[in-house]
């Protein structure tokens, strides 16, 4: 089996873990899965895998200790899919690795539109393409990124940032002084487009400012644009 086809489905629900496979084969990928926690952390850690489907509420191990022993080893793309959408769960599944959130309710259209993209991106990572693109160091006030290296710094202490946050930030980065629709990042992060209903940006820039300890009322960096988006900031230039 190729690596760069291979899913793994960590999904309680058999029925719908079945039917998943069954789709995303008929698609071209490869689908395995895997019906609770610690079965899934094993084969997830043990194993090369493209992407992962990880479920939240799972017996002997909840998917947010999958998620956290997956990113010990691990950066391989991890999209979590669950009953679980309320706002609280997706910002701290972002927050602590995952890369993508879609509640059950989503279509499998969608679904394999969000893989698709994320499979994408990961193998433009791993080919080093676009590295070259726009400048290759940035610095914002005491934020530095390396884009080759895919590397971010804050006042001189590496921030620890999943795939998904750094091409965020870096993207607001490389439009620093600019305003960017939530739309136009989608673009730039997942090469897709959905409609106005998507709050994954929002979740990813909660997490963000997290990291950068910006206060959402008062953001050093990361300012929103009522009806536009997201505006990087150098504090040093107030």
């Amino acid at each position: 089996m190729q690596p760069a086809t291979r899913v793994l489905l960590i999904e309680d629900d058999r029925k719908l873990s079945r039917l998943l496979a069954e789709y995303l084969r008929s698609q071209g990928l490869t689908a395995e899965a895997v019906h609770d926690g610690l079965d899934g952390a094993a084969r997830a850690t043990a194993e090369p895998w493209a992407l992962i489907v990880l479920d939240v509420m799972l017996p002997r191990l909840d998917g947010f200790e999958v998620l956290r022993r997956i990113r010990a080893v691990s950066d391989v793309p991890v999209l979590m899919l669950t009953a679980r959408g309320g706002e609280d769960d997706r910002v701290f599944g972002l927050e602590h690795g995952a890369d993508d959130y879609l509640p059950k309710t989503a279509s499998s259209r969608e679904l394999l539109a969000r893989i698709r993209a994320l499979l994408r991106r990961a193998a433009l990572v791993a080919t080093g393409a676009g590295s070259a693109s726009d400048e290759r160091e940035i610095r914002v006030g005491g934020l530095r990124m390396d884009a080759a290296a895919r590397a971010a710094q804050l006042d001189g202490r590496a921030l620890e940032l999943t795939p998904v946050e750094f091409d965020l930030l870096l993207a607001l980065a490389r439009s620093r002084g600019r305003a960017c629709s939530r739309d136009t990042l989608l673009d730039r992060l997942r090469d897709r487009e959905f409609d106005g209903l998507d709050r994954s940006i929002d979740m990813h820039v909660a997490a963000l400012r997290r990291k950068l300890g910006d206060d959402p009322k008062q953001p050093r960096y990361i300012r929103t644009v009522r009806t536009v988006g997201y505006l990087l900031v150098d504090p040093a230039g107030e």
